[in-house]
């Protein structure tokens, strides 16, 4: 089978050539301006593993007439036309976890670098100021964590803060895991205002939903504690940017640590944001480690050698 692998960084292309040496490998995501230029390439590709930058809709659907099986290398896979695929009979996977552990990982190489002050530390001793003053930090023993979503990476984040921090975990989710809030010592709450009125610290940890989108708001700004550290690796859209600004610039929020942003699409529209000093912004890269970008391709492949043997499909989306 003739298949399509894109948006692959250069580090990546030896291991998908180990195991498809006659796949074709494209860096920069599909288009169908893309498809129109390699026509005669493109012709025959019936399998498509895109990441989430690629908008596979109608319109590269249409423009690939034998793709059989869309395996995206992401756990979402709100960038694919579901309903159409399945209209013309294409199969969609995905990859439900290929790093859960690492994004938990970053939201504390966040949550230190801005509580330690540790970009503040690093440009004040490039200038040759090795000199602790006005660089106290937050401890994190005993804070109080509040956890929004305990999906695998919640709960990732609620074992190494109540195991390795020795902070105080309180989590909201719809669909309680208790099993899980016991083995990682972490604790639920009825409501997501709870959260928002006791943590001192908050994470975000749920899709970017209608009921989720700007979930932090000038009135959930409004119910928390003076000072909380706000920190976001899920979706940017859960934050709605102006509010955040204001809570911030009122001494309500003390730390923003964001790996997403609402406006990604249009960075100059977070330009306010970005200039805070209280903000620190990395860019979409808590997934973005060897552990997980290993996984994500042996996870994709794997779809792709079952598929072309005619085996049961692990990771097969069935919502439409």
């Amino acid at each position: 089978m003739k298949i399509l692998f894109c948006e692959v960084d250069n580090e990546d292309r030896k291991k998908i050539q180990t195991v498809f040496p006659n796949s074709i490998i494209e860096e920069k995501i599909i288009t169908p301006e893309t498809i129109h230029q390699k026509k005669k390439e493109y012709a025959d590709i019936e399998i498509l593993c895109p990441f989430i930058y690629s908008q596979i809709n109608k319109k590269i659907i249409d423009a690939l007439p034998k793709l059989k099986l869309i395996i995206t290398r992401s756990v979402g896979y709100n960038h694919i036309d579901l309903e159409y695929a399945k209209k013309k009979n294409i199969t969609i996977c995905n990859v439900p976890d290929y790093g859960s552990h690492v994004i938990a990982e970053h939201v504390f190489a966040l949550l230190l670098s801005t509580i330690r002050k540790v970009q503040q530390g690093d440009q004040q001793t490039e200038n040759n100021n090795f000199d602790f003053h006005g660089l106290r930090g937050m401890a994190l023993k005993c804070k109080k964590i509040g956890i929004i979503g305990t999906g695998k990476i919640g709960k990732n984040v609620a074992r190494i803060a109540s195991m390795g921090f020795l902070m105080d975990v309180l989590a909201y989710d719809k669909y309680p895991d208790e099993e899980a809030a016991l083995s990682s010592h972490f604790s639920y709450v009825d409501s997501v205002e709870e959260i928002w009125k006791q943590c001192d610290i908050i994470s975000l940890h749920v899709p970017a939903f209608p009921d989720t989108i700007h979930m932090v708001n000038k009135k959930s700004i409004s119910l928390m504690k003076k000072g909380v550290v706000l920190i976001n690796t899920a979706r940017g859209k859960l934050i709605k940017t102006s509010d955040l600004i204001d809570g911030i610039e009122s001494g309500k929020i003390s730390y923003a640590a964001l790996d997403v942003l609402e406006h990604e699409k249009n960075i100059k529209k977070n330009a306010k944001l970005l200039q805070l000093p209280q903000v620190v912004v990395t860019p979409h890269i808590a997934f973005y480690a060897d552990d997980s970008m290993n996984k994500m391709y042996e996870e994709a492949m794997k779809t792709i050698k079952r598929f072309e043997k005619g085996e049961k499909l692990p990771h097969k989306v069935k919502e439409v």
